[in-house]
């Protein structure tokens, strides 16, 4: 399953035995007053939004596994950049790690093989800013629930959508999942894939743990900023 992942070659992920039971406007326009959600069909496509806006953080928070599911393979790196892709069945749930505010959304998969490499390799994706600060990044979903859109908050636990195959992963099952800073209003695709390694905290969360990754993304935070586009993927 593992041979031709969209997010890189692996070496043959480890399986981590279950334990236990299982917005912003638009960029560039000025903030209007609220106004109705969109009509079901017309909801537009804001992967390239600004994060929800930053609240005071909180430690201590409930963390969990973003896949809830019985079977579930990973592996300690990634190709290229740190992220962690979770190999599940398609149609497992895909949830919040912690209490937060949704940021970025994407329901329209516009990735292209002949196309630009990096903006749209996610596929169908959502982001959390969890209240710890910290951004929890989540792609290649099959589908994102109903309710879920820039603004929204939502529990540690909460369904967001489910494992898929969209965006560049090749026909493979998986949750493409992210640890990054906010980088509030100048996000970019490089910065939300992740840029510290995933697998010790999904290890923790997976056994029932709750260590948490706050610290050291703000400690790469202070030391390189929010980057600016890299010149290739």
């Amino acid at each position: 399953m593992l041979a031709a992942t969209g997010c890189g070659t692996p070496p043959p992920p480890r399986v981590v035995p279950p334990t236990g039971s299982p917005a912003p406007p638009i960029t560039g326009e000025a903030a209007p007053p609220p106004a109705a959600p969109a009509p079901t069909g017309a909801t537009p496509d804001t992967a390239d939004q600004p994060a929800a806006t930053a609240s005071p953080t909180r430690a201590g928070l409930r963390h969990v596994f973003p896949v809830r599911a019985t079977k579930v393979a990973y592996h300690p790196t990634h190709s290229a950049y740190p992220g962690t892709d979770i190999f599940a069945d398609c149609g497992e749930p895909f949830v919040a790690v912690t209490d937060g505010t949704i940021g970025e959304v994407s329901r329209r998969d516009r990735y292209d093989k002949q196309g630009p490499q990096g903006p749209y390799n996610g596929g169908l994706s959502v982001s959390v800013l969890g209240d710890d600060g910290v951004r929890y990044y989540g792609s290649h979903l099959t589908e994102i629930a109903d309710d879920i859109a820039p603004g929204v908050r939502v529990r540690a636990g909460q369904q967001l959508g489910t494992v898929g195959r969209t965006g560049n992963a090749n026909n493979v099952c998986h949750l493409h999942f992210g640890i990054s800073p906010p980088c509030l209003g100048e996000d970019g695709w490089w910065i939300r894939r992740g840029v510290i390694w995933p697998a010790p905290y999904l290890d923790s969360w997976r056994k029932g743990g709750n260590r948490e990754p706050a610290a050291k993304v703000a400690a790469w935070h202070r030391k390189n900023g929010c980057p600016e586009r890299p010149p290739a993927r």
